[in-house]
């Protein structure tokens, strides 16, 4: 079965980074092709932006497979074709939320489908837990959803990264 390595952090901590060079780092010395499975939608001009610079970064290794409610179904999709980098869980939720879908129902569907992976599987998600307590309900709610998800993950990773200033500190 494949590897899942969770990777979190707060805003501009270097997830991404750290957890692109782990879905290639699964080459063991030969040049591996590695699945980017998006989350992200490009609503407006500013995420439009964001989307190009992160795969101006990745370059050629990568495979885009964008996916922004579907991840179980991504998942079963591209495996077998190599790692697996999904960027990322909070913008999934995000999505799951803001759509009317039941995020619980997702998040437990994922966390089962994580074991039967054949190829390894790195998620990228943000800390959502050490800010202060939102102002709105709407907020709220998603902070403790997103904390829930991420510990519901966590459990079922064999790995977990919190990457702090570009750093990689091994959790689990």
């Amino acid at each position: 079965m494949g590897q899942t390595i969770l990777i979190t952090g707060g805003a501009r901590s270097g997830k991404s980074r750290i957890a692109e060079a782990r879905a290639l780092g699964f080459g063991a010395g030969v040049a591996v092709r590695a699945t980017y499975i998006a989350t992200a939608e490009a609503r407006d001009e500013e995420m439009t932006a964001r989307i190009a610079a992160h795969r101006a970064r990745r370059g050629e290794a990568w495979t885009t497979h964008a996916e922004p409610l579907d991840l179980v179904g991504a998942l079963a999709l591209t495996d077998g074709q190599g790692p697996r980098l999904v960027d990322c869980l909070t913008l999934w939720l995000t999505n799951l939320m803001l759509g009317g879908h039941d995020w619980q129902a997702a998040g437990r569907a994922l966390v089962a489908a994580l074991p039967k992976q054949s190829d390894a599987v790195v998620i990228v998600t943000n800390e959502v837990g050490a800010g202060i307590v939102p102002d709105n309900a709407l907020a709220r709610d998603f902070r403790d959803a997103a904390g829930l998800l991420n510990q519901w993950v966590a459990a079922a990773a064999d790995e977990v990264i919190l990457a702090v200033a570009g750093l990689p500190l091994k959790v689990k």
